[in-house]
């Protein structure tokens, strides 16, 4: 049996939960770190704490005597600018400082907005990254800073997560709205079990010795236009469309994960139709 490791989640919310808790199942001791740790499962010991007040956290962290892997999930809580610095530049740097005792190795969960790319062309972790949004910038400069700190790190770049929750096309298209065919609009997504089994299996490579890149991108295999999306969707809920509604605009590019499934992952949900089909049928038993 592998060695049973101490893994702190900071930021432990959707993802870092469905993680933690398949962490837990394996023999690991997982601790989240969220701000209300009511929200997490028994298997999960929870550290209550705000990433935004750094003395409290040092207080919070003081008693942990080991920490194998860091694992940084957080989102951003507070809208705007300032709320994106704290979470992903900020964030990452008050818990290293905080924490009494280094973490052997760091995993960052970043997204694909720091791609700037809008040509509807395929992007990979060796594509450029000139964001010109805030949100693309700053979370670039968090990647940035833990790649070039000491302790060794991994960047996730997590495509669209959807999943359990997370309905909010789901709910457009229930409205009528979908996407029109002009101008094509690519989009990219990663189911939220996914995005969990992402990092466990990196987690795994690590503790076997084997080497980690230091950027994955981790996208499904079907990058689709949205109005072939949002049109499919409409059929399976048997939605008459009464609205073609361009969403807010994210660039469009086709996101390619050959690096993460070189690296011997294979997803649970390779194609938004077997990712959406339980959250249709779940819709359609309510």
């Amino acid at each position: 049996m592998s060695e049973s490791l101490t893994i702190l989640i900071a930021g432990c919310g959707d993802v870092g939960t469905t993680l933690g808790q398949q962490l837990a199942a394996h023999g690991h001791r997982v601790i989240g770190l969220r701000r209300d740790i009511s929200k997490l499962p028994p298997e999960i010991e929870g550290i209550a704490a705000d990433l935004a007040q750094p003395d409290k956290l040092k207080l919070s962290l003081s008693a942990l005597s080991s920490c194998d892997l860091l694992v940084y999930s957080a989102a951003a809580s507070l809208p705007g600018e300032e709320g994106y610095r704290i979470a992903y530049v900020d964030g990452p740097k008050a818990v290293l400082d905080a924490l009494p005792v280094q973490p052997r190795q760091l995993f960052f969960t970043s997204s694909t907005s720091v791609y700037h790319q809008d040509d509807h062309g395929w992007v990979n972790e060796e594509s450029p990254c000139l964001p010109a949004g805030f949100r693309g910038q700053l979370m670039r400069q968090a990647e940035l800073n833990l790649l070039e700190q000491a302790i060794p790190a991994t960047v996730v770049r997590f495509s669209g997560i959807y999943g359990p929750g997370r309905n909010h096309l789901l709910r457009s298209v229930l409205a009528g709205k979908v996407a029109p065919e002009s101008p094509p609009q690519f989009s990219n997504r990663i189911h939220r079990d996914d995005c969990a089994g992402v990092l466990y299996h990196l987690i795994q490579r690590w503790q076997q010795g084997l080497p980690l890149e230091p950027v994955y991108l981790a996208s499904d295999d079907c990058p689709v236009c949205m109005h072939e999306i949002t049109h499919w969707l409409a059929a399976q809920l048997g939605v008459t469309p009464s609205e073609e509604h361009l969403a807010r605009r994210a660039g469009s590019k086709r996101c390619d994960n050959r690096r993460l499934k070189a690296s011997g992952y294979q997803l649970k949900f390779p194609d938004y139709k077997s990712g959406y089909a339980s959250l249709v049928a779940e819709y359609h038993t309510t």
